[in-house]
């Protein structure tokens, strides 16, 4: 075996190759981007290992990409951020209840402490509801380790495997072991297809199938080394139960405790749960530490005898919000917080996120404010993005942050509410991702809005992955849905055009019915790694 210091995403790419996939898929998104990112990297090296990496419109069409390697009997893996899986989550349940060919791994990066988020979801939640296998890494090694096994229990089992990241995990590096690689099988189209068509009479089978393989998905997990009892039995009055990268916290404070506890860790999913019941006999209490939500201590309320007490999140043993530090666990753990040394006699001033000098969303957001002079009780809608700042000083220029794609939907309802005028504001990325089918609806209602779609060429939040589709089709997809050709308006985004921008942007406000600005300028940071490339 040979070591390679690598992130948390990287792992779990590496593993994949290793593996053997055919091709994996995957939407930006922090902190699941450097997944792909690593990917795309390997899949144009000279090792001989060919396989393809796609960046996609959503995390739908992603995972049912990935879901067309499997049904041609390939492996594949889908990377996204837990919101993503919001958008993933009709073809990732469903996909439970078909017979996968190969293995379908999904890597979902979890977001505690809202990083660069908009909630701090819980994925394992999905692989409870889908009735499907869950991992959960403590260290980038568990990750390349779990990844690679992933692939083998979903064919093993023909259901998707989820592995859960969260942000610490992902974004942290450590050295990892590297295994031998696999050999790709080929693809082939099988001949038996009833197990992929969900008509209701094959769904009901299916669906019976999958509730039928619980017990053994159980079993399982009962005898999975991921799920460990530590050696040491620790004080017989109570226990910890750790699950992913609380494990790690939580050794680094063990030794510090007078009266170590009995310790279980949980790295696997459906939650093995005899082995914690025999975990859980003959201690009056546990405390259950968890990154995310109270997965774990849910669970086990009402399922263990009334005499052992839990603790933890739900009973105010830790917060429920952020991420779970190691202070966070020495507290817990009733262990005095560590000495801190203060070398500045206040607290730093505040530097709130801004847009790059030269942004082009920021030429935009003027001519907003200066339309807006006009209409002063003009409502902005807006989305997910760079531009999402523009909520902030010195601009102040959106309202809403919703979901991807919700900028136009917000501006449809708030239109047939009555509002006049409304404005939505989306990006090129996210307008391809969800913001089509709202304006189908916006166009079939020739909705009282103005939409403005902010055309960088680039998904730049999240480190200037390419755009799917060029500019110049960003205007026959407007027209193709129906938009009127005298009300869809090509703008730049400069600040010699501010005046012009906000005149046009004006004359479309006042018109009574739907109207699209597409504001095209490159976005700064991608245009200057262009240069250097150069």
């Amino acid at each position: 075996m040979k070591e390679k210091l690598l992130l948390g995403d990287e792992a779990v790419a590496v593993a994949a190759v290793h593996a053997g996939i055919t091709a994996a898929y995957s939407y930006p998104g922090t902190p699941a981007t450097e997944i792909m990112e690593c990917l795309r990297a390997l899949s144009s090296s000279d090792d001989g290992r060919s396989f393809g990496a796609f960046w996609c419109a959503n995390e739908k069409t992603a995972y049912e990409e990935a879901a067309g390697v499997s049904f041609a009997d390939g492996r594949s893996l889908v990377s996204m951020k837990h919101v993503g899986l919001n958008v993933a989550a009709d073809p990732f349940i469903n996909s439970a209840l078909v017979d996968l060919r190969g293995g379908l791994v999904l890597a979902v990066a979890d977001d505690p402490g809202m990083h660069s988020s908009q909630n701090e979801q819980d994925s394992r939640f999905y692989a409870d509801f889908a009735r499907t296998i869950c991992l959960e890494p403590s260290s980038a090694q568990e990750a390349y380790d779990m990844t690679r096994e992933a692939f083998l229990l979903s064919e093993r089992w023909q259901i998707p495997v989820l592995v859960r990241l969260v942000t610490r995990l992902a974004h942290g590096r450590s050295a990892v072991r590297l295994a031998e690689c696999e050999t790709r099988k080929p693809v082939r189209k099988g001949e038996q297809v009833d197990g992929w068509i969900l008509i209701p009479s094959n769904a009901r089978r299916q669906w019976r199938k999958l509730l039928d393989l619980q017990p053994r998905l159980l079993e399982w997990s009962e005898g999975c080394p991921y799920n460990l009892i530590s050696p040491d039995p620790g004080q017989a009055g109570w226990g910890v139960i750790t699950s992913g990268i609380a494990r790690n916290h939580f050794e680094e404070s063990r030794k510090e405790l007078p009266d170590p506890p009995a310790h279980l860790h949980i790295g696997a999913y459906p939650l093995p749960m005899e082995k914690i019941r025999e975990f859980a006999r003959n201690r009056k209490s546990l405390l259950i530490l968890e990154e995310g939500y109270p997965f774990i201590e849910r669970s086990l309320r009402g399922l263990l005898p009334q005499a052992v007490a839990i603790e933890g999140k739900l009973s105010g043993r830790l917060r429920e919000d952020g991420e779970l530090t190691p202070d966070a666990v020495r507290q817990a753990l009733l262990l005095p917080p560590r000495p801190v040394k203060h070398f500045l006699a206040g607290p730093l001033p505040p530097r709130p996120p801004q847009l790059c000098s030269g942004c082009p969303h920021a030429d935009i957001f003027h001519a907003i404010q200066i339309a807006r002079k006009t209409y002063p009780e003009t409502a902005i809608t807006s989305d997910i993005g760079c531009y999402t700042l523009g909520a902030l000083p010195p601009y102040s220029a959106i309202e809403s942050c919703l979901c991807m794609g919700a900028s136009v939907s917000m501006a449809k309802g708030a239109a047939d509410a009555g509002l006049h005028p409304v404005v939505a504001v989306i990006g090129d990325s996210t307008f391809l991702h969800s913001g089509i089918t709202p304006l189908i609806d916006a166009v079939a209602a020739n909705a009282n809005m103005t939409l403005i779609i902010l055309d960088n060429a680039a998904v730049a939040m999240t480190g200037g992955q390419p755009q799917l589709l060029p500019s110049s089709r960003l205007e026959k997809i407007v027209l193709g849905l129906g938009v009127e050709p005298e009300h869809l308006k090509i703008i730049t985004a400069l600040p010699r055009e501010t005046q012009k921008n906000s005149e046009t942007l004006l004359a479309e406000m006042n018109y009574r019915g739907l109207s699209v600005l597409i504001a095209v300028r490159e976005c700064v940071e991608t245009a200057k790694k262009k240069k250097t490339k150069v």
